[in-house]
């Protein structure tokens, strides 16, 4: 199956999409996903009001009620803390416990090797590029952190959030990049999109997120700024969901659908909204 891409190519700044010589375009109400407003705004409202919002979705972020407690015998919470001339890293990771069955190794192997790699994210951290909001200014002593969300379905599905905080030199605000891990508790192995959804359905459930992206954009202030998913970004993010209860929720970097200060970080959909788009085979959990 297609692996997860590591952190430590994940903790790469994203290069936003802020060419001011596009075109901008609305979302067409009968066409959402084919009208892509393909720049960063610059926003006119005063950092006051950015700061605001930021600390908001920031706040609905960290927040976020999951099934840590309920996993209590399953889960072992590790932490890592490294301090360099130029960085600190500071991770928080999940492993499975192998005394309830000794092929959960396969998942904490793959933490261990993808997860803890202090001088790959050390050699990231001296040759990225700036954050698309960020300023171009020397680098001072920058911090990664890495925290987790966990989910379960039904005993059979764990569903893994890693939220990345980036504080970069010069950035107005912290930048969060995103991770998703999907591990079958029954098999012990990991899911990816195709396991969940119907070969060839990405521009399908692209036009659901992007219905659902544009009634959160007209539904106020928070929203100001955001522009749709577009065709590529959602294939580099297709892995990119968890699964919690009867809902499927994806994430996206900053500066993929909304700048930093403002919009959503996930976007969720009812599990009736996908029937069209599963996979129908007994082995997928949201149909067991």
């Amino acid at each position: 199956m297609k692996v997860f891409l590591p952190i430590l190519i994940l903790l790469t700044l994203i290069s936003c999409k802020n060419d001011p010589k596009k075109e901008k375009t609305e979302i067409d109400a009968e066409n959402s996903s084919e009208e892509i407003v393909d720049s960063l705004r610059v926003s006119d409202r005063n950092l006051e009001t950015q700061q605001i919002t930021f600390d908001l979705k920031r706040k609905e972020l960290l927040e976020k009620e999951d099934s840590k407690a309920a996993l209590e015998n399953l889960l072992i919470s590790k932490s890592f803390l490294k301090q360099g001339d130029f960085y600190t890293l500071d991770f928080k990771y999940p492993y499975l416990n192998q005394k309830i069955k000794p092929q959960f190794e396969n998942f904490n192997e793959y933490i261990s090797k993808y997860y803890l790699d202090a001088k790959g994210v050390e050699k990231q951290i001296l040759e990225e590029k700036r954050l698309c909001d960020s300023l171009g200014i020397p680098k001072q002593n920058e911090k990664r952190m890495v925290d987790y969300k966990i989910y379960n379905l039904n005993n059979r599905l764990i569903s893994v959030l890693f939220y990345k905080e980036n504080h970069y030199t010069g950035a107005a605000h912290a930048a969060y990049t995103f991770d998703c891990l999907n591990f079958d508790l029954e098999r012990a192995v990991f899911l990816n999109y195709e396991d969940f959804f119907n070969n060839g359905s990405e521009e399908e459930l692209r036009e659901i997120l992007n219905t659902l992206l544009k009634e959160k954009m007209n539904s106020g202030e928070m929203y100001y700024d955001c522009w749709a998913i577009s065709a590529d970004d959602f294939f580099d993010a297709k892995n990119n969901f968890v699964i919690n209860d009867d809902v499927v929720e994806f994430y996206f970097d900053d500066c993929i659908i909304c700048p930093s200060y403002t919009g959503t970080y996930s976007i969720k959909i009812p599990l009736e909204m996908l029937m069209p788009v599963l996979r129908k085979y007994k082995k997928n959990p949201l149909l067991g």
